[in-house]
């Protein structure tokens, strides 16, 4: 699989494919549950941003950006019942490269730039292409009552 030449510690823990490929979104946008635009804090405003936070690629915007959908910063990647995480990624130089969002059995699912979505574990994508997971955000899951 093609994934695993640019993830192999993919390989050492649970991992499947969820989607086909599709350039419509990416990793930042899937981990904000948005499936339907490009998000990055790029200068010329080509591609989605939240609106009064930062464009530019630092680790605190990239928590801006989370904090406008509710997200505070935690401690701990573990799952926490009543909670929904993020993780974001960033690289040796502390610029962010991606993020990935936590599901309700504790894997991960994270969009593999314009690849394919996956369900993995956290460190699976820890190494070269994205540095590792250093901020964790969560925010209360809300359920509707019937």
């Amino acid at each position: 699989m093609h994934l695993l030449r640019f993830f192999p510690e993919l390989a050492r823990g649970h991992f499947r494919v969820t989607s086909s490929s599709t350039p419509i979104y990416n990793c930042i946008a899937w981990a904000a549950e948005d499936d339907t635009r490009w998000w990055w804090p790029d200068g010329d405003g080509d591609y989605f941003w939240p609106i009064a936070v930062p464009r530019t690629e630092t680790l605190d915007a990239f928590k801006q950006a989370y904090a406008q959908l509710g997200y505070e910063e935690c401690s701990e990647p573990y799952l926490e019942a009543g909670w929904q995480k993020v993780a974001i990624f960033v690289d040796a130089s502390g610029v962010p490269t991606h993020a990935a969002r936590q599901l309700s059995n504790g894997y991960w699912t994270s969009k593999c730039g314009r690849s394919e979505d996956i369900e993995h574990i956290l460190a699976g994508l820890e190494g070269e292409s994205y540095g590792r997971a250093v901020c964790f955000m969560r925010r209360r899951i809300t359920t509707v009552e019937s």
